[in-house]
């Protein structure tokens, strides 16, 4: 699909798409979890589809009624499991990384897959971790397709958090599912904290224990006061990530009101609240909306180091600004669905940007946005960031524009809704 985006003043008001971040832990929860869950505003993405088709085949069954999701689980691992599983986790990374060590929990073979970007990227943390916690493992050379077989056995354990916050998430997960005593993940170089804190959030929702030593030692207690048939109702919260983008697009031309945004949540997207009061945006905030107006944009310093997704939304907001800005954090961005700081410099650069990559940092100059022909790169921000750059432009044609069916399906609709200027060609 292509998308043409014109110059465009916006107006209007949106509601937040549901986070994927947030869904995704709360259908691992599900799984785990002995009994029904009622799952409140739940993700369309096809992350979040990805995520309910692998507990489907880890044994859960989910329906939907007056659009509040049912997931109904015997728990996992349990004696009705097949001796072989087959799981395809799409495109989602966080799905990928957060279910094979809960998956490991078992002791039916398990073949894990995906498509698209995420057989390209590295998974090694999982031969590194699992084989120590009993799994036997084969792998491609660190990347998808691997087969496991358990059952994981949780024991006192050092990561590197530095590999993946995703992956720590899903050994939380099942660490705390078969505890028989208390124990001990250590971890040195935590990267994206917040996405810990929201995975404990949802943790502690559904009942568990678990201790946080500054992000230093995760403490885990035997699950003593299972929630076993009993409902359980989760809401997922709005998405900082992705609304991250139509934030921005306020901020560069227009005017738009947000529903639907926890300030106090634990994703760690919402800190794009602090770059846009930075560079000089006009902000609102009653009740659980937030107002974005357009004002001269100036510059702004921005470490992204615990929040790498905010690049792409940061990139268009920088683009729009008088001088020059640095975000901090460029070596988070390698090994997303496509190499966004490579992939930022080159898009940016066809519409007249100048992004220099040193070290640690982007730097970018803001300036006027030309006319260009880009590609997504199949990558959901990049198109997305393309898209919010294009309406200060004359004329951005994004290739592969559908990409952002894997976060946002609705993006280009609520674009269109405030008052952008869009139109799709297939």
């Amino acid at each position: 699909m292509q998308a043409i985006i014109n110059a465009s003043k916006i107006n209007g008001v949106i509601q937040a798409p549901a986070s994927k971040s947030s869904m995704q832990r709360a259908c691992a929860a599900a799984l785990l979890h002995k009994g029904t869950t009622y799952i409140h505003n739940s993700g369309i993405a096809n992350d979040d589809k990805a995520a309910l088709n692998v507990i489907a085949q880890m044994g859960a069954v989910f329906a939907y009624k007056n659009e509040i999701l049912k997931i109904s689980s015997e728990g996992y691992p349990n004696d009705n499991l097949p001796e072989k599983i087959e799981l395809n986790f799409g495109e989602s990374g966080l799905a990928v990384r957060m279910f094979t060590p809960i998956a490991a929990l078992s002791s039916s073979t398990i073949n894990i897959n995906g498509e698209g970007s995420l057989v390209k990227r590295p998974m090694n943390f999982f031969e590194e971790i699992l084989p120590e916690l009993g799994v036997t493992i084969q792998a491609q050379d660190g990347k998808l397709p691997i087969q496991i077989r358990g059952a994981l056995l949780p024991k006192n354990i050092s990561v590197d958090g530095s590999l993946s916050s995703q992956f720590l998430t899903g050994l939380l997960f099942a660490y705390a599912n078969a505890v028989e005593e208390t124990t001990i993940i250590s971890v040195n170089n935590l990267k994206s904290r917040p996405y810990i804190d929201l995975t404990l959030a949802v943790m502690k929702h559904f009942g568990y224990n678990i201790t946080n030593n500054n992000y230093r030692q995760f403490i885990i207690e035997p699950f003593k006061n299972k929630l076993s048939n009993k409902e359980i109702h989760y809401t997922v919260e709005g998405d900082w990530s992705g609304t991250a983008f139509i934030l921005v697009a306020g901020a560069v031309t227009g005017s738009v009101c947000v529903k639907g945004l926890q300030l106090n949540s634990t994703q760690g997207d919402k800190s794009i609240m602090q770059a846009l009061k930075d560079c000089g945006v006009k902000i609102v905030i009653e009740n659980d909306e937030i107002t974005i107006t357009a004002n001269e944009l100036n510059a702004f310093k921005f470490d992204a180091t615990e929040c790498p997704d905010l690049f792409p939304p940061l990139a268009a907001l920088a683009a729009n600004c008088k001088g020059t800005t640095v975000i901090k954090g460029v070596s988070r961005l390698a090994n997303k669905e496509s190499n966004r700081g490579l992939t930022l410099q080159n898009i940016f650069g066809i519409m007249g940007i100048k992004i220099i990559l040193d070290n640690d940092d982007m730097i970018i100059t803001g300036g006027q946005i030309l006319p260009a022909e880009v590609s997504s790169h199949h990558d959901h921000r990049i198109a997305m960031a393309a898209a919010i750059a294009g309406l200060n432009g004359h004329g951005i044609i994004i290739n592969d524009a559908e990409a952002i069916n894997k976060s946002y399906p609705a993006f280009y609709s609520d674009l269109t809704k405030i008052g952008a200027i869009v139109s799709l060609k297939n």
